[in-house]
Protein backbone atom coordinates (compact mmCIF):
# COMPACT_ATOMS: atom_id res chain seq x y z
CA UNK A 1 0.00 0.00 0.00
CA UNK A 2 0.88 3.39 -1.03
CA UNK A 3 1.30 5.63 2.33
CA UNK A 4 3.21 8.31 0.77
CA UNK A 5 2.33 11.63 1.36
CA UNK A 6 1.33 13.93 -2.46
CA UNK A 7 2.77 17.60 -1.39
CA UNK A 8 0.60 18.76 -4.30
CA UNK A 9 -2.48 18.90 -2.27
CA UNK A 10 -0.28 21.69 -0.73
CA UNK A 11 -0.74 25.45 -2.18
CA UNK A 12 1.62 26.93 -0.03
CA UNK A 13 4.80 26.53 1.96
CA UNK A 14 4.79 23.86 3.97
CA UNK A 15 8.64 24.01 5.44
CA UNK A 16 11.03 27.07 6.92
CA UNK A 17 13.03 26.99 3.51
CA UNK A 18 11.40 29.80 2.75
CA UNK A 19 10.57 33.26 4.37
CA UNK A 20 7.43 35.15 3.01
CA UNK A 21 7.40 38.50 2.64
CA UNK A 22 4.53 40.44 4.63
CA UNK A 23 3.83 43.48 3.07
CA UNK A 24 4.71 45.40 -0.24
CA UNK A 25 8.10 46.71 0.82
CA UNK A 26 9.41 43.36 1.46
CA UNK A 27 8.58 42.01 -1.40
CA UNK A 28 10.72 44.77 -3.23
CA UNK A 29 13.96 43.31 -2.45
CA UNK A 30 12.58 40.20 -5.21
CA UNK A 31 12.29 42.86 -7.76
CA UNK A 32 14.28 42.59 -10.81
CA UNK A 33 15.61 45.70 -12.13
CA UNK A 34 14.19 47.73 -15.43
CA UNK A 35 17.27 46.63 -17.55
CA UNK A 36 16.65 42.92 -16.52
CA UNK A 37 13.31 43.20 -18.04
CA UNK A 38 14.50 45.48 -20.91
CA UNK A 39 17.58 42.56 -21.62
CA UNK A 40 14.67 39.69 -21.06
CA UNK A 41 12.52 41.07 -23.85
CA UNK A 42 15.12 41.69 -26.40
CA UNK A 43 17.66 38.73 -25.62
CA UNK A 44 15.05 36.13 -24.94
CA UNK A 45 16.83 35.81 -21.63
CA UNK A 46 18.12 37.20 -18.42
CA UNK A 47 20.39 35.12 -16.39
CA UNK A 48 22.73 35.44 -13.13
CA UNK A 49 19.63 35.43 -10.46
CA UNK A 50 20.53 34.57 -7.17
CA UNK A 51 17.23 32.54 -5.60
CA UNK A 52 19.00 30.15 -3.05
CA UNK A 53 21.70 30.43 -0.68
CA UNK A 54 24.21 27.92 -0.29
CA UNK A 55 22.49 26.37 2.75
CA UNK A 56 19.26 25.63 0.63
CA UNK A 57 21.41 24.58 -2.21
CA UNK A 58 22.58 22.00 0.44
CA UNK A 59 19.22 21.02 1.20
CA UNK A 60 18.36 20.11 -2.19
CA UNK A 61 20.68 18.68 -3.28
CA UNK A 62 20.09 16.01 -0.05
CA UNK A 63 16.62 15.88 -1.39
CA UNK A 64 17.77 14.82 -4.96
CA UNK A 65 19.90 12.10 -3.74
CA UNK A 66 17.26 10.38 -2.03
CA UNK A 67 14.24 10.76 -5.11
CA UNK A 68 17.02 9.58 -7.79
CA UNK A 69 16.51 6.18 -6.55
CA UNK A 70 13.56 4.18 -8.01
CA UNK A 71 12.92 2.45 -4.69
CA UNK A 72 12.02 5.63 -3.55
CA UNK A 73 8.61 5.09 -1.36
CA UNK A 74 6.76 8.13 -3.35
CA UNK A 75 8.17 7.23 -6.63
CA UNK A 76 4.81 7.11 -8.16
CA UNK A 77 4.12 10.66 -8.17
CA UNK A 78 6.63 11.35 -10.89
CA UNK A 79 4.76 12.38 -14.02
CA UNK A 80 7.91 11.38 -15.45
CA UNK A 81 11.39 9.25 -14.62
CA UNK A 82 14.35 8.62 -16.45
CA UNK A 83 17.37 7.40 -14.52
CA UNK A 84 19.41 7.87 -19.02
CA UNK A 85 16.75 9.71 -21.24
CA UNK A 86 19.47 9.13 -23.43
CA UNK A 87 19.74 5.62 -25.58
CA UNK A 88 23.78 5.79 -24.91
CA UNK A 89 24.90 4.47 -21.20
CA UNK A 90 27.93 6.06 -21.83
CA UNK A 91 25.77 9.53 -22.20
CA UNK A 92 23.44 10.28 -18.92
CA UNK A 93 21.22 12.28 -18.82
CA UNK A 94 19.17 11.94 -15.43
CA UNK A 95 16.03 13.76 -15.97
CA UNK A 96 12.40 13.81 -14.22
CA UNK A 97 9.43 15.47 -13.57
CA UNK A 98 7.04 15.81 -10.69
CA UNK A 99 9.42 16.10 -7.58
CA UNK A 100 7.24 18.90 -6.28
CA UNK A 101 5.32 16.25 -4.89
CA UNK A 102 7.42 14.40 -3.14
CA UNK A 103 9.95 16.16 -1.20
CA UNK A 104 9.19 19.75 1.00
CA UNK A 105 11.91 21.84 -0.24
CA UNK A 106 11.73 20.92 -3.71
CA UNK A 107 7.75 21.49 -3.26
CA UNK A 108 8.60 24.83 -1.71
CA UNK A 109 10.96 26.14 -4.01
CA UNK A 110 7.43 26.94 -5.48
CA UNK A 111 7.20 29.54 -3.68
CA UNK A 112 10.65 31.19 -3.30
CA UNK A 113 9.60 34.66 -3.49
CA UNK A 114 12.90 35.97 -5.38
CA UNK A 115 11.32 33.15 -8.23
CA UNK A 116 7.71 34.32 -8.18
CA UNK A 117 8.42 37.39 -7.92
CA UNK A 118 10.89 37.66 -11.05
CA UNK A 119 8.25 35.26 -13.15
CA UNK A 120 5.34 37.72 -12.89
CA UNK A 121 7.37 40.35 -13.82
CA UNK A 122 8.97 38.78 -16.75
CA UNK A 123 5.31 37.45 -17.65
CA UNK A 124 4.13 41.16 -17.79
CA UNK A 125 3.31 41.58 -14.03
CA UNK A 126 0.30 38.44 -14.39
CA UNK A 127 -0.10 36.28 -11.60
CA UNK A 128 1.68 33.44 -11.90
CA UNK A 129 0.36 29.33 -12.50
CA UNK A 130 2.60 26.61 -11.75
CA UNK A 131 3.05 23.80 -15.04
CA UNK A 132 5.83 21.95 -13.81
CA UNK A 133 8.96 21.03 -12.78
CA UNK A 134 11.94 18.92 -13.90
CA UNK A 135 15.20 17.88 -12.59
CA UNK A 136 18.61 17.48 -15.64
CA UNK A 137 21.43 15.75 -14.12
CA UNK A 138 24.71 14.96 -15.78
CA UNK A 139 27.28 12.92 -13.67
CA UNK A 140 30.69 13.57 -13.97
CA UNK A 141 32.84 12.57 -17.17
CA UNK A 142 29.74 11.03 -18.71
CA UNK A 143 26.93 13.26 -18.71
CA UNK A 144 25.13 13.88 -22.11
CA UNK A 145 23.77 16.16 -24.29
CA UNK A 146 19.94 17.79 -23.88
CA UNK A 147 19.18 18.84 -27.83
CA UNK A 148 18.80 22.29 -29.00
CA UNK A 149 15.36 22.93 -28.55
CA UNK A 150 12.33 25.30 -27.93
CA UNK A 151 10.56 24.39 -24.34
CA UNK A 152 6.72 25.24 -26.09
CA UNK A 153 7.27 23.26 -29.19
CA UNK A 154 6.36 20.60 -26.05
CA UNK A 155 3.82 22.57 -24.29
CA UNK A 156 1.44 22.99 -27.67
CA UNK A 157 -0.96 21.71 -25.85
CA UNK A 158 -2.06 24.88 -23.36
CA UNK A 159 -2.87 28.11 -24.79
CA UNK A 160 -2.02 31.01 -25.16
CA UNK A 161 1.64 30.68 -25.19
CA UNK A 162 2.01 32.68 -21.83
CA UNK A 163 4.50 30.58 -19.91
CA UNK A 164 8.49 30.94 -18.83
CA UNK A 165 11.30 28.75 -17.72
CA UNK A 166 13.33 28.51 -14.96
CA UNK A 167 16.82 26.87 -14.62
CA UNK A 168 18.67 26.42 -11.39
CA UNK A 169 21.77 25.67 -10.80
CA UNK A 170 22.55 23.17 -8.19
CA UNK A 171 26.35 22.59 -8.94
CA UNK A 172 28.36 25.75 -10.32
CA UNK A 173 27.34 24.99 -13.89
CA UNK A 174 30.55 26.15 -16.16
CA UNK A 175 31.47 25.27 -20.38
CA UNK A 176 33.22 22.11 -18.94
CA UNK A 177 30.49 20.49 -17.43
CA UNK A 178 27.91 21.15 -19.57
CA UNK A 179 26.15 24.38 -18.47
CA UNK A 180 23.05 25.95 -20.70
CA UNK A 181 23.63 27.41 -23.49
CA UNK A 182 21.36 29.99 -25.32
CA UNK A 183 20.72 31.21 -28.82
CA UNK A 184 19.96 34.77 -28.14
CA UNK A 185 17.45 36.62 -29.86
CA UNK A 186 16.03 32.91 -31.33
CA UNK A 187 12.57 33.47 -29.31
CA UNK A 188 11.71 35.64 -32.41
CA UNK A 189 12.22 33.20 -34.71
CA UNK A 190 8.76 31.73 -34.18
CA UNK A 191 7.24 28.06 -33.34
CA UNK A 192 9.87 24.87 -34.77
CA UNK A 193 9.88 21.57 -34.98
CA UNK A 194 10.11 19.68 -31.45
CA UNK A 195 13.45 17.07 -31.63
CA UNK A 196 14.18 14.22 -29.30
CA UNK A 197 15.12 15.94 -26.35
CA UNK A 198 18.05 13.75 -25.51
CA UNK A 199 18.86 12.83 -29.12
CA UNK A 200 20.93 14.54 -31.88
CA UNK A 201 22.41 17.58 -30.43
CA UNK A 202 22.02 19.02 -33.79
CA UNK A 203 18.73 17.55 -34.55
CA UNK A 204 17.28 21.28 -34.72
CA UNK A 205 19.00 22.70 -36.89
CA UNK A 206 17.56 20.61 -40.27
CA UNK A 207 14.47 22.80 -39.40
CA UNK A 208 16.05 26.44 -39.47
CA UNK A 209 16.04 28.83 -42.58
CA UNK A 210 19.77 29.80 -44.10
CA UNK A 211 18.96 32.97 -42.65
CA UNK A 212 18.26 31.49 -38.87
CA UNK A 213 21.75 29.05 -39.02
CA UNK A 214 23.51 32.16 -39.71
CA UNK A 215 22.24 33.89 -36.57
CA UNK A 216 23.02 30.41 -34.72
CA UNK A 217 25.80 31.82 -32.24
CA UNK A 218 25.07 29.64 -29.25
CA UNK A 219 26.02 32.02 -25.98
CA UNK A 220 27.29 29.75 -22.56
CA UNK A 221 24.98 30.49 -19.49
CA UNK A 222 27.88 29.61 -16.87
CA UNK A 223 25.97 30.33 -13.22
CA UNK A 224 27.11 29.76 -10.20
CA UNK A 225 25.27 27.07 -7.48
CA UNK A 226 21.69 28.80 -6.75
CA UNK A 227 21.66 31.37 -9.53
CA UNK A 228 18.83 31.31 -12.07
CA UNK A 229 18.25 31.68 -15.78
CA UNK A 230 15.07 32.94 -17.19
CA UNK A 231 13.90 31.87 -20.52
CA UNK A 232 11.25 32.51 -23.22
CA UNK A 233 9.00 29.87 -23.95
CA UNK A 234 10.11 29.92 -27.83
CA UNK A 235 14.00 30.29 -26.70
CA UNK A 236 16.47 28.06 -28.97
CA UNK A 237 18.78 26.41 -26.15
CA UNK A 238 20.31 23.32 -25.07
CA UNK A 239 23.66 21.82 -23.39
CA UNK A 240 27.08 19.78 -24.71
CA UNK A 241 28.08 16.67 -22.49
CA UNK A 242 29.93 16.58 -19.13
CA UNK A 243 33.42 15.19 -19.79
CA UNK A 244 34.56 16.78 -16.25
CA UNK A 245 35.44 15.86 -13.19
CA UNK A 246 32.75 17.51 -11.77
CA UNK A 247 28.72 16.79 -11.86
CA UNK A 248 25.87 19.16 -13.21
CA UNK A 249 22.67 18.95 -11.66
CA UNK A 250 20.32 21.60 -11.75
CA UNK A 251 16.30 22.17 -11.80
CA UNK A 252 13.68 23.74 -13.54
CA UNK A 253 10.46 25.07 -12.85
CA UNK A 254 7.98 25.78 -15.61
CA UNK A 255 5.34 28.56 -15.31
CA UNK A 256 2.30 30.23 -17.14
CA UNK A 257 0.26 33.35 -16.41
CA UNK A 258 -3.05 32.34 -15.10
CA UNK A 259 -5.73 32.21 -17.75
CA UNK A 260 -3.59 30.19 -19.85
CA UNK A 261 -6.26 27.22 -21.37
CA UNK A 262 -5.84 23.65 -22.05
CA UNK A 263 -5.46 22.96 -25.63
CA UNK A 264 -6.33 19.07 -25.54
CA UNK A 265 -8.35 16.39 -24.53
CA UNK A 266 -5.53 14.35 -23.75
CA UNK A 267 -3.88 14.06 -20.27
CA UNK A 268 -1.48 17.18 -19.99
CA UNK A 269 1.08 14.86 -17.78
CA UNK A 270 0.97 11.74 -16.80
CA UNK A 271 -1.52 10.48 -14.49
CA UNK A 272 -3.01 13.92 -13.96
CA UNK A 273 -7.05 14.43 -14.29
CA UNK A 274 -8.27 15.67 -17.78
CA UNK A 275 -8.56 19.31 -18.38
CA UNK A 276 -11.09 19.64 -21.17
CA UNK A 277 -9.50 21.52 -24.49
CA UNK A 278 -10.48 25.02 -23.67
CA UNK A 279 -11.06 25.32 -19.82
CA UNK A 280 -8.64 26.77 -17.36
CA UNK A 281 -5.40 25.39 -16.23
CA UNK A 282 -6.30 25.03 -12.86
CA UNK A 283 -7.01 22.72 -9.67
CA UNK A 284 -4.98 20.91 -7.20
CA UNK A 285 -1.80 19.94 -10.18
CA UNK A 286 -1.61 23.44 -11.62
CA UNK A 287 -1.48 26.05 -8.48
CA UNK A 288 -1.30 29.70 -8.47
CA UNK A 289 1.96 30.35 -6.83
CA UNK A 290 1.98 34.10 -6.98
CA UNK A 291 -1.16 36.83 -7.35
CA UNK A 292 -0.63 39.85 -8.84
CA UNK A 293 -3.67 41.47 -7.20
CA UNK A 294 -3.00 40.78 -3.93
Amino acid sequence: MNVAKDLADYHKSISTIFSQPKSDKEWEQYKLSDEQIQHYNEFGYVSGIKLLEDWQVDVLNKELAEIVNPKHPAHHLFYEFHSNESANPDEVLFHSLGHWRITEAFHDVLWNPAFVMAASQLLGDKSVRFWHDQLFCKPAKHGGVVAWHQDYSYWTRTIKMQHLTCWTALDDATTDNGCLHYVPKSHKWGLLQAPEIAGDMNGLLQFLSVEQKAEFKPKPIELKKGYATFHHPLMVHGSYQNKSENSRRAFVLNVFADGTLSNSDNELLSGVPIIKKGNKMEGKFFPLIYNSNK
